[in-house]
């Protein structure tokens, strides 16, 4: 079995050993495994929140070249800070035969050992957005001073070492000069080239495009306002562009968009993607929107074969969108936050918590072996049994003593113990939820829906939370009773449901809610 390594850290502020660290850990455990390491990716200074990471981006490319099968990180934080992302990055390297192994986090397979690995990366998520709500705070404060809150930077301005914008002599009078321009009818590849041969460049040291310079002439910091989140601070920092001029180029923005016919780009999330499947051919479903001959926009969820190739390849019809969605958060509620489940789902939790960090009692022991030998080593003294390097040695163990105690904190920060109490919580703060709020919403089925299979009669859901050794497979839902005695929808309103051996529960049930695709 061959192996990559990914290790990463993620500021200037972190020491370069740390990298090392997650090497020396990674190299162990293939070692121990019988497990060959062909390469290393290492990105340094760089955060899991981005997917801007080279190294990162290198490895999942080269992970379709089959050229390893597994890939080795220190912990699963090492590989991404949220959910969304690790979801999608674990999707690809399954699909192409690679496996994802945290040497300090070791994780049982099967739907088990996803549910626990959702909720742990879920629980890591929650302490990293604790984490950054005290980064947050200091942004903010920056922001009320006028300050800037981090980012590239805005042309036209420079910034001090204390953070304050200053007008760049040079840059300034063209930003000025783009606004007058597009406010005088010019085109904006006429601005794009303009900028470009005055040896303008974007914050990133490329050349200006239409884009970017669609970015500039709408960025309100041109009139002095500074934003942060949801704080606005108005005539925070010099203005560059008087705002009568920046209302009109906002004003001719939209109306060139009303007259290209281009309405305004709809923010839509379609809460089951990757999780959600053609019933007929086992293909992954995608996002679409339609309108009506009334003019009224409908968004769907259609089989990928049937919009790639069209219906030849798959008939299996469009489904709406938001009582798909809603179908299945409220069945994921009614099925899995009863109070046995819930014990149960805690039971796993706190099991793969004291399994997961296997680097904190080696800590531990080394450190009550230290405080053993210098016990012994003061009782020595005391006795008045010295030789030339009894100094030497009780500074080196003290020293010792400091460190471990040290990386002791340092571990133990990174990942609090959890009580059965704080994970009821956590539970109930699901249960209870508001349901209509799309990032709860998202929540939930991130983290409790493993699979959803679409027929053109009925939906069939599939929790993980037990001990089963394999995750459910179409050709199962396909083999089920339960699909295959389900009756009909208005003769049976309630769910169907079906647990197989100790392991997952099919749901199944009629699904009023599709329509035809416009």
């Amino acid at each position: 079995m061959t192996a990559v390594i990914y290790a990463r850290y993620s500021s200037d502020n972190q020491r370069e050993e740390s990298i090392e660290g997650q090497l020396r850990e990674c190299t162990a455990y293939a070692e121990k495994n019988g497990i060959t390491v062909i390469k290393h990716y290492i990105d340094r200074a760089f955060s899991a929140k981005t997917d801007n990471r080279p190294e990162f981006q290198q490895m999942i490319k080269d992970s379709g070249k089959k050229l390893f099968d597994v890939v080795l990180v220190w912990k699963f934080d090492r590989f991404a800070r949220n959910r969304f992302d690790s979801a999608n990055y674990k999707m690809i390297l399954k699909k192409n035969g690679v496996h994802l192994i945290s040497v300090m986090e070791p994780i049982a397979e099967g739907s088990q050992g996803i549910l626990v690995e959702t909720l742990l990366e879920g629980m890591a998520e929650y302490y990293s957005a604790e984490l950054s709500e005290k980064v947050i705070r200091g942004q903010t404060e920056n922001a009320l001073k006028g300050k800037c809150t981090g980012g590239t930077g805005t042309i036209g301005y420079k910034i001090d070492d204390a953070k304050f914008y200053h007008l760049d002599p040079l840059t300034a009078p063209l930003v000025l000069e783009a606004f007058q321009r597009y406010d005088n009818g010019d085109k904006m590849v006429e601005i794009v080239n303009s900028l470009n041969d005055k040896g303008v460049r974007n914050m990133l040291g490329g050349k200006m495009t239409h884009s970017s310079v669609n970015t500039m002439l709408k960025n309100r910091r041109y009139i002095g306002e500074l934003s942060f989140r949801d704080i606005v601070v108005p005539d925070a920092i010099p203005v560059i562009v008087p705002k009568d001029l920046f209302d009109r180029v906002q004003q001719r923005f939209e109306q060139n968009r009303i007259a290209h016919g281009r309405p305004a780009k709809e923010d839509v999330s379609y809460l089951l993607t990757t999780k959600l499947f053609c019933g007929k051919c086992g293909t992954l479903m995608g996002g679409e929107s339609g309108t009506s001959h009334m003019g009224n926009t409908y968004y769907y969820y259609k089989c990928g074969n049937a919009k790639r190739h069209g219906k030849a390849h798959c008939d299996l019809k469009a489904i709406r969108k938001e009582p798909l969605e809603r179908f299945v958060v409220d069945t994921a509620i009614k099925v899995i936050f009863s109070d046995e489940i819930i014990e149960r789902l805690i039971d796993l939790v706190m099991e793969a918590q004291q399994k997961e960090n296997t680097r904190l009692p080696v800590l531990k022991d080394q450190l009550r072996d230290t405080e053993k030998r210098l016990a012994n080593l003061l009782e020595a003294i005391e006795q008045g049994i010295l030789t030339p390097t009894t100094k030497q040695r009780l500074d080196e163990l003290e020293a010792r003593k400091e460190a471990l105690n040290t990386s002791i904190l340092e571990e133990e920060l990174k990942k609090p113990v959890l009580t059965r109490e704080w994970m009821r919580f956590w539970f109930e703060k699901f249960r209870k939820g508001d349901m209509r709020d799309m990032e709860h919403q998202r929540q939930i089925i991130d983290t409790f829906v493993n699979s959803v299979y679409v027929f053109d009669d009925r939906v069939v859901l599939n929790f993980n939370f037990t001990d089963d050794a394999k995750t459910v497979t179409r050709e199962e839902v396909l083999g089920s009773s339960a699909v295959d005695n389900a009756p009909p929808y208005n003769l049976y309103p309630n769910p169907i449901l079906c647990e197989k051996g100790f392991g997952y529960f099919y749901f199944v049930q009629q699904f009023a809610g599709r329509g035809n695709s416009p």
